[in-house]
């Protein structure tokens, strides 16, 4: 098999291994906090790929890409998987999580737009609007069933959403901010100090919010090893790859596929149903990210 043929592989299965990080939260919650579970992941996944890098020799990036890779590890590992795993211990149902992902590569596009001046169709208008249209659909039933089951206002939503919402965001500013500042190093030591980024970040917030309590069942056991080497060194790995091969598009064009994957997934793992109307508004989600994932005419050479 040809490079270019392994690399067009590499989207599907990234979207794959991704979508698996809403059941691994979902799995771990009752055997672990979650920002303590992370802080141990990024600790585990940071430890071997240091010990990878230093048996293959591989080239560690001098002061100012080494500052770049720390901190980019902070909005693509800390905020956005601290947010996911957070508002999944709160129980807010992994597939409705996950349909949030479909505004990815929304915000992406708005994003890139605003960075690199590139401009917006009207197709890719209308794909804003019906995408976050859909997504106000499927919302809905679940946000009327709260609301109906606390008498009130449930702000509780309102917070859990809120922080799904800003997770979205950071692994957006994360994709971008790698794809603009670490074009250049080995992309084995830039991803282990990445994880250095995301330990320092989130470890403090775990030590103030929660107190490293661990069941440690078999349950726990496999959920941090699929956590460890699927996600953090398997799914990470090909999404660095996919920004640094130029393939971050086709893997945001991918990403829609991520709500029906994980809706699959928590069926078989939770029994987690999708009603019609929540079908539906994901399908018009799926349908705005298609129409904003078409080609845009950039104003200015600039690049990321």
């Amino acid at each position: 098999m040809t490079r270019a043929r392994f690399l067009f592989l590499f989207p599907a299965l990234f979207v794959l291994l991704w979508s698996t990080g809403w059941i691994v939260a979902k799995y771990a919650s009752p055997y672990a906090e979650p920002l303590s579970f992370l802080t141990l992941r990024y600790t585990l996944a940071g430890l071997l790929l240091a010990a990878f890098c230093f048996a293959l020799g591989a080239t560690w990036p001098r002061r100012k890409l080494l500052v770049h890779a720390i901190f980019s590890g902070v909005f693509l590992h800390a905020i956005y998987l601290g947010g996911i795993w957070w508002v999944l211990d709160q129980q807010m149902p992994s597939t409705l999580s996950g349909m949030m992902a479909a505004l990815q590569p929304l915000m992406t596009a708005v994003l890139a737009g605003m960075i690199v001046g590139e401009q917006i169709s009207a197709r890719q208008w209308t794909g804003f609007a019906l995408g976050f249209a859909g997504l106000m659909v499927a919302l809905a039933p679940r946000l009327a069933a709260d609301l109906a089951g606390a008498g009130g206002v449930g702000d509780s939503w309102t917070l859990l959403i809120g922080v799904n919402f800003v997770s979205m965001i950071s692994v957006v500013i994360g994709t971008l901010y790698q794809k603009k500042f670490l074009q250049k190093g080995d992309l084995r030591t830039i991803t282990t100090l990445q994880y250095l980024g995301a330990f320092l970040a989130t470890l403090p917030a775990a030590l103030l919010l929660e107190e490293f309590r661990f069941s440690w069942t078999p349950q726990l056991y496999g959920a941090l090893a699929w956590s460890v080497l699927a996600l953090s060194l398997g799914a990470v790995g090909l999404l660095v790859i996919l920004i640094r091969e130029g393939e971050v598009s086709r893997a945001a064009a991918l990403i829609y596929l991520i709500p029906p994957t994980i809706a699959v997934q928590a069926f078989l793992a939770f029994g987690e149903r999708l009603t019609p109307l929540e079908m539906g508004g994901m399908v018009l989600t799926v349908f705005g990210v298609y129409l904003v994932s078409g080609k845009r005419r950039k104003l200015h050479s600039t690049h990321l």
